[in-house]
């Protein structure tokens, strides 16, 4: 009975009667059948991804959002950080208005390494108070950071009084370390005073980058030793060639020349035994050969 109601249904809505023997009509039905639940299938998943795209969408707000209120957070400490710095910074000493100050450097402004660098420093009272100059202090530091110091000088105790409109003029030496020499630092020069009321004030009367010099002195011990280093060294090499001239000139062989036996005198006869003497004696004499050629010339005249 089941059957009977699902088959006139199925039938019916795929279009072929029930009794029909073609099987290809069945199988075109159940394919678009197939096409149209693979069409609806695809189109609630698009329609998923576009939910889920949806979703992401408004996370990313809700993110971005989120971000900027947390930037908006972090700046407000930065701007209270950097008021306080201001603050701080205007807590430390400067110069007084009332007060002008000059700097001349005895030498030039050439710093060598491991000599004295003289400078004098000038203080113009123009206000209608006392002021007491305290100290004098010089300072190397870091050129990319004056915060971070490399040479501290000891700081000149002065306790000078300038009354209003009068001047003074301060010395200060110093001399920079011998392994600073060609490089450059910061080089920070301040002038510490106070007026009558004890408010304390600082001129930062020299405040740049310079290089330090090399030391280039002549005679230093170094430059002595390597002379005479030199100095041993070619000695030496004059020495070995001689010596080696002279060997040569040894084992040079003599060249002995052939003196013959044209004279007799020269001759050692102590050697030759006496009965050989004899005979040569008593042999008689070879002519000359000049001897020979008169007597042909005198017979062919005949």
């Amino acid at each position: 009975g089941l059957k009977r109601d699902i088959t006139p249904k199925l039938s019916w809505q795929l279009g072929c009667p029930l009794h029909t023997a073609s099987v290809f009509c069945w199988l075109r039905r159940y394919w678009k059948a197939f096409v149209h639940l693979v069409s609806i299938g695809s189109g609630l998943l698009v329609a998923a991804q576009d939910a889920t795209e949806d979703e992401e969408t408004v996370e990313d707000t809700v993110v971005e959002d989120e971000d900027d209120e947390a930037e908006v957070e972090e700046d407000e400490p930065t701007d209270l950080t950097e008021e306080k710095e201001e603050e701080d910074l205007s807590g430390e000493p400067k110069a007084s208005p009332s007060a002008d100050t000059t700097i001349l450097f005895v030498k030039g402004e050439d710093f060598p390494a491991n000599n004295i660098v003289k400078f004098l420093v000038g203080f113009t009272n123009k206000g209608t108070e006392d002021f007491i100059v305290e100290s004098l202090d010089a300072s190397f530091r870091y050129p990319q950071d004056y915060q971070f110091y490399i040479q501290n000088f000891t700081a000149l105790p002065l306790n000078t009084v300038v009354p209003p409109q009068r001047q003074a003029t301060f010395e200060y030496s110093f001399i920079p370390a011998e392994p600073m020499g060609g490089r450059p630092f910061g080089l920070v020069i301040n002038l510490n005073y106070r007026d009558a009321n004890g408010n304390m004030f600082q001129d930062a009367v020299f405040n740049q980058t310079v290089t330090i010099i090399e030391k280039e002195d002549g005679l230093d011990g170094e430059t002595i030793f390597m002379y005479m280093f030199l100095a041993g060294l070619g000695l030496l090499v004059i020495v070995g060639l001689h010596q080696l001239l002279e060997s040569r000139k040894r084992k040079r062989p003599v060249q002995k020349v052939e003196m013959g036996t044209s004279n007799q005198n020269d001759v050692d006869m102590s050697w030759i035994p006496q009965e050989t003497l004899n005979q040569i004696n008593k042999a008689s004499p070879r002519r000359l050969p000049r001897k020979r050629a008169q007597k042909r010339s005198v017979g062919s005249d005949e």
